[in-house]
């Protein structure tokens, strides 16, 4: 089968900031725009085979890994599994990395990809300390959250999902995912665009990220979308016990690259 490459769709920008302002104008786009970026991402994906399933193995094994330590405390498994989504923005650097110098003809290496950070060293850490104190909140809520519903002790290992998702237990669900929603729109607000806006312009923290929910405002059912298909590549990862996620994360990762491209892109 021939091989297809995702055409860019010309997006349209609004007026840009004067020249003396940090933040780059932010595009309108359209809402087929994040089907694009998927197709963009899987494009990328066999581009470079090798780099980008590394890192898609590497989100498998981090799953298993909490699910391994925490298999008889489910109520740490969920929180950490969700946890570990809320930092999925920062993890993915490498997978940006690939799709910048693919995009700019440049040759890909695992090992420069894995280093990329280092572009903008301070940037990136304090990005990172945000999404792990973040992370560390979510947790901290998703225990409380269940001990308030759970006050006679936590779900029992047999039969855990059937317990917490049960009619009885429905204000728990309703609750847990009110909650984690609320940290999941915050997360994804700051890094829409700010990950790889400090890869590929060296900007700060701050400027990316206000610059990430800026992109947001001016695209609120484009980039909904946008986080409903992140959500179903995910979970479609998570219900093959992590299988799927050596796939699905690098075509996320990917796609948000192209993401930036069409939101913020210098092109």
């Amino acid at each position: 089968m021939a091989e297809i490459e995702p055409s860019r769709q010309t997006a349209t920008a609004p007026a840009a900031p004067s020249r003396s302002s940090p933040f780059p104008p932010v595009r309108h786009i359209g809402m087929s725009a994040p089907l694009r970026w998927i197709a963009a991402g899987w494009h990328d994906l066999w581009a470079a085979p090798s780099a980008s399933l590394f890192y898609g193995a590497a989100f498998a094994v981090m799953g298993w890994a909490i699910y391994f330590v925490f298999r008889h405390a489910h109520e740490y498994t969920s929180a950490l599994t969700a946890g570990f989504l809320l930092v999925g923005p920062f993890l993915c650097t490498g997978l940006y990395d690939i799709s910048r110098r693919l995009g700019a003809g440049q040759p890909v290496t695992l090992a420069a990809t894995m280093t990329a950070w280092r572009a903008n060293l301070g940037a990136f850490s304090m990005f990172a300390l945000i999404l792990t104190v973040v992370m560390l909140v979510w947790a901290r809520a998703s225990l409380v959250t269940f001990a308030l519903f759970f006050s006679s002790g936590m779900p029992s290992l047999t039969g855990f999902l059937s317990q917490v998702t049960s009619i009885e237990h429905w204000d728990f669900v309703l609750t847990y995912f009110a909650v984690g929603s609320v940290f999941a729109t915050i997360v994804f607000a700051i890094s829409v665009v700010s990950v790889p806006l400090m890869l590929a312009r060296g900007t700060d923290t701050v400027v990316a990220a206000i610059t990430s929910v800026r992109a947001l405002a001016a695209n609120p059912l484009p980039l909904l979308f946008w986080a409903v298909l992140i959500v179903l590549l995910t979970a479609a990862g998570f219900a093959t016990l992590f299988v799927g996620l050596v796939i699905a994360m690098p075509v996320v990762g990917h796609a948000t690259w192209h993401a930036y491209e069409d939101l913020v892109g210098e092109n």
